[in-house]
């Protein structure tokens, strides 16, 4: 068990009506939800306007190599404050990246001006925001709302879920997502040391699955070639 998490969840499928239930649990209203990507090479079928991407893929030797060998030269990220260019946590909470993921969707896009005045959410953004990510990471781990809401909805879906949340799950979500500081697409990993700027910039009103957009996710599946079980969902507002 790696020393990096020092808290334990049950992991969430992969599944919109999962994620969704917690965003409200959350705070955050219903015309913001999450849809199902079912293709990436036919764009009239893409969910619109798509204000951040999760992405969630097996987490293999493939990947843990090239994580590993990225991550060795990178400094740890210290950055706090309203001023950088994305907020990102830390992951110390084990099994908790769909939640990891959620939480830098909503945190770097436009959805985070629909979050409800005084909600768990907007309290825990307004709490951690501040911090350097040690403390941040503190904020998510302490709060027993954030993990009563979490619970709810953990069990939920169509897959069973581990007896033991500190069973070992070998899939792992992140979050690309788009900073509102540089116009950067970043690759949002609670597991790196840092947010990953991808070096894609795109204008304050594209989209997450538009064109330039595309092509980062893109790249970043083929790393892991003839492996088919990533799974997309777009974060999307819905017309009133």
């Amino acid at each position: 068990m790696s020393a990096k998490y020092r808290k334990h969840f049950l992991p969430l499928e992969s599944n919109p009506e999962v994620f969704n239930e917690l965003l409200q649990l959350l705070g955050v209203p219903e015309e913001i939800a999450f849809e199902d990507v079912f293709t990436l090479d036919e764009p009239d079928s893409l969910p619109r306007p798509a204000l951040a991407v999760v992405l969630v893929f097996p987490t293999t030797g493939g990947y843990d190599a090239r994580l590993a060998a990225s991550e060795s030269s990178r400094p740890q990220y210290t950055g706090c404050g309203t001023g950088e260019p994305v907020l990102w946590f830390k992951q110390t909470i084990n099994n908790a990246c769909g939640l990891y993921a959620i939480l830098h969707a909503l945190g770097n896009s436009k959805a985070k001006s629909f979050i409800k005045p005084d909600s768990l959410l907007s309290r825990l953004f307004q709490a951690a925001i501040p911090q350097e990510p040690a403390e941040r990471a503190k904020v998510l781990e302490d709060s027993a709302e954030l993990e009563a809401a979490y619970a709810t909805v953990a069990t939920k879906g169509d897959s069973v879920a581990p007896e033991n949340p500190e069973d070992d799950v070998y899939f792992h979500y992140i979050c690309f997502a788009r900073s509102d500081v540089d116009g950067h697409i970043y690759d949002l990993n609670g597991d790196c040391k840092g947010p990953v700027d991808t070096g894609v910039a795109i204008g304050p009103e594209a989209d997450l699955l538009g064109p330039e957009a595309l092509e980062v996710i893109k790249k970043y599946i083929d790393q892991e070639q003839g492996n088919i079980q990533f799974n997309l969902m777009a974060l999307v507002q819905h017309e009133d």
